[in-house]
């Protein structure tokens, strides 16, 4: 059966050169044939010269029409998808030498848009949120099975939000060989972490950060050896784990609004031979607590924000800014004189620009003075392609505070 064709408007032609993964329905001119969604299609200029302009999955449902895969004239074979995620495993391979968990396949900036795939000891977890990716997940995790044999399963978290844009139903479970266990344990930088790939954020663990929590673990024990400080939104506690485990904090206070997340933090720690102490767990909201703790003078000489997406569409921008001034400017004011910041967000509609200001207004509010030492960013498990600025989402500053 040959493949159906989408024509496009001659006047969104041209911006397929710049190889951006989404075309958009309203750049649509024409459909060729049925395709049914999540099927692969070939876009051609809407012109007589019919010009090719790449191949992907269609999806009728979504704003995102296509997802394309390759601008070459090439067909979209076993092969091809093979060697799409080949690639991807080459690059994370030396990494296997450094940690047992990070991210093995980054979706399009691996040229594979809508499949995440991470690496947990013996374990994958994938994630497919795409259609054209929902309809070949179970060939796509043999070929994983087969290329990783000392993998023991493959299991299945696509339960975020983004399907409901693709018209696809959330989807958890065994896709492949063995449940993972309760908990899975993995090594990073000397540390030990266990992770819940069930009902753990994103698939388990923030994999992304993992570079910054060294990075900052590398700051304090330098500059500011025995420090005080307080993790915000802290999760399981792996920035805390991180620098107590390498000498670089006296004492960490873990915030977080989910007792359940934790008591995971306190296992963590456990793991780890660190003192499981009733004052190293905070929980509650962390706005809350910040101006509590601003009324009873505390100070620190560190401070970690890391919190959960505040904006997950352009409505909630403006909102999602004033979540971020609040807690940085919070910050500014339970940091001591000297003290370093490390803020984040995960956002992708918030840019570096628009989130530099943002916490460039909390200081000037705050009445202090800061340097940016360094700008933080995800690990190398998650390149970002230069085509796809959209995949650059994690976006960190570590400022010095006086």
């Amino acid at each position: 059966m040959s493949e159906a064709t989408v024509r496009i408007r001659s006047d969104r032609a041209k911006t397929l050169s710049r190889r951006h993964p989404w075309l958009f329905s309203g750049a649509v001119q024409s459909v060729e044939g049925a395709p049914s969604d999540g099927e692969i299609v070939t876009l051609r200029s809407a012109d007589p010269q019919a010009t090719f302009l790449g191949r992907g999955y269609w999806n009728s449902r979504s704003q995102i029409a296509v997802h394309i895969l390759t601008w070459q004239d090439e067909p979209i074979t076993p092969a091809f998808w093979q060697a799409r995620l080949e690639r991807a495993i080459g690059l994370r391979q030396p990494l296997h030498n450094l940690t047992t968990a990070y991210r093995l396949i980054n979706a399009e900036s691996d040229s594979l848009p809508g499949l995440i795939v991470d690496r947990y000891g013996d374990w994958l977890v994938l994630q497919a949120l795409t259609y054209g990716i929902d309809r070949r997940k179970a060939e796509l995790a043999a070929w994983l099975s087969e290329r990783l044999p000392e993998v023991r399963g493959i299991y299945e978290r696509s339960d975020v939000d983004v399907r409901a844009k693709e018209g696809l139903p959330p989807s958890v479970g065994v896709l492949l060989g063995e449940s993972p266990p309760p908990l899975i344990e993995i090594e990073e930088a000397g540390c030990r972490y266990a992770v819940d790939v069930y009902r753990g954020h994103k698939t388990g663990f923030y994999l992304d950060q993992r570079e910054n929590r060294m990075a900052l673990a590398d700051y304090l024990r330098t500059f500011l050896p025995q420090a005080q400080v307080l993790n915000c939104f802290a999760y399981t506690g792996s920035f805390a784990i991180a620098a107590l485990r390498h000498g670089a904090a006296a004492h960490v206070l873990n915030l977080d609004a989910s007792a359940e997340a934790l008591a995971l933090a306190r296992h963590n720690y456990a793991l780890n031979g660190l003192s499981v102490e009733e004052d190293a767990f905070l929980c509650g909201d962390v706005f809350q607590v910040l101006r509590q703790l601003r009324a009873q003078g505390r100070q620190f000489d560190c401070i970690v924000l890391d919190p959960p997406k505040f904006a997950h569409a352009q409505r909630q921008i403006e909102r999602a800014t004033r979540g971020y001034k609040d807690i940085n400017l919070l910050a500014f004011q339970l940091l001591r004189s000297g003290g370093c910041l490390a803020t984040f967000s995960c956002s992708g509609l918030i840019d570096a620009d628009l989130f530099q200001k943002i916490v460039f207004g909390a200081l000037e509010d705050s009445g202090r003075e800061a340097q940016i030492l360094r700008r933080l960013s995800a690990g190398v498990d998650h390149p970002v392609s230069l085509t796809f600025p959209e995949g650059f989402y994690l976006k960190g500053l570590l400022c010095r505070v006086w």
